[in-house]
């Protein structure tokens, strides 16, 4: 798999730079070559139409450890249920991606870059199959929204309760959620906010300082009793409970979803463990999920939290980005770390958790969005 894996990452140099234009060419053969295809997709592609696609080539990137490509694709494929994706569909999908890479290529593609594709293409279609397969879940679960609390003009707290079957997930999990009503089709991934229970409830933090489809609707426009769609849950972002090691979790915004999630899970079993965690956000005012923690820290010990401002002069605690606060209470070398921000946030404190020398197998990250 040495091979492939590395004739894949030089192949993909040659469309890097050209990803719009791949994923133009490689829906269009798509929906030419089975036009009942196109049924399954947004009626707007724009944004959104893209995230079969972006699956398949990050799992190409995954080939290189085969436990996580295992177990990613098994989650995947099972995800995929929601399109109510066939196995003559991956096929299909498959000669479309290979000829939206040799187009987007163009002279510098070979045959040995062709054939690792299509080696790679067949482990994952085969795999993504296989936990479609050994799912007895529905392909989706119907979820009335319980309770909607804005948080400023752009954040909302949210809970709904799953319908008709049981939805199990495991704490720092995230799932696809879909608001049929007003954006049929259109799927984004959330962090559940709270650990599994039995009244089958979820709570999400959604924040939408732009126009996002799903995020928009909401934030703005869904209300108590409207209908969601959830899909299966993914993630690996979880916690080791054989591990003895103390935790760090460093959240912004509303990365906090996942780490609330975390600690609820550990008070139902902690009693050891240091858990020290780190919110940062810009204003005291979009540190919507403080007083929650606080709550949970009166009543463990063995939990801290620190919350820090980056843009707020007058905040009566840390100021500075978070990995930065997070910086100078180190080091964290002991420590099991879990990250969950905006993609620049997530990069700044995982340099911070390497220059500590934190084992990466200790560390486990989600990101959200691309600020």
């Amino acid at each position: 798999m040495d091979n492939v894996e590395r004739l894949l990452k030089e192949s993909w140099t040659l469309v890097e730079e050209n990803r719009e234009r791949l994923s133009g060419h490689f829906y269009a053969r798509l929906f030419l070559l089975d036009p009942e295809l196109r049924k399954l997709f947004p009626v707007q592609m724009s944004g959104q139409g893209d995230r079969i696609l972006e699956a398949i080539v990050t799992a190409s990137q995954t080939v290189g450890d085969p436990e996580s490509f295992d177990e990613y694709l098994r989650q995947l494929g099972r995800d995929h249920r929601k399109y109510h994706v066939t196995a003559e569909h991956y096929a299909t999908m498959g000669v479309a991606l290979l000829d939206a890479l040799r187009s987007t290529a163009g002279d510098g593609w070979n045959l040995e870059y062709d054939q690792a594709w299509r080696d790679a293409y067949a482990a994952i279609s085969e795999k993504m199959l296989a936990g479609a397969a050994s799912d007895e879940n529905p392909p989706f679960w119907h979820a009335e929204v319980l309770t909607h609390e804005r948080h400023g003009p752009d954040t909302a707290v949210l809970t709904c309760r799953a319908l008709q079957h049981p939805l199990p997930w495991k704490a720092g999990q995230y799932v696809s959620v879909e608001v049929p009503r007003y954006h049929p089709r259109v799927w984004r991934t959330y962090s559940v906010a709270n650990a599994p229970n039995d009244d089958n409830v979820l709570e999400f933090h959604v924040r939408t300082p732009g126009a996002g489809w799903v995020s928009g609707a909401l934030v703005r426009r869904v209300k108590p009793g409207d209908l969601l769609r959830v899909a299966a849950p993914m993630g690996s972002m979880t916690v080791d409970r054989s591990s003895e090691r103390d935790i760090l979790c460093v959240a912004g915004g509303v990365g906090l979803a996942p780490v609330k999630a975390l600690v609820e899970e550990l008070a139902t079993f902690n009693r050891t463990r240091w858990v020290h965690v780190f919110y940062g956000a810009r204003t005291e005012a979009d540190l919507y999920g403080l007083a929650a923690l606080q709550e949970l820290v009166a009543a463990h010990p063995w939990l801290s939290v620190t919350p820090a401002c980056s843009e707020d002069p007058d905040f009566d605690g840390e100021l500075g980005d978070i990995s930065d606060v997070v910086s100078r209470y180190g080091p964290w070398t002991t420590h099991d770390c879990f990250v969950s921000g905006s993609a620049r946030m997530v990069r700044a404190t995982l340099r911070v958790l390497a220059e500590d020398d934190v084992p990466p197998e200790n560390t486990r990250y989600d990101t959200f969005g691309n600020l």
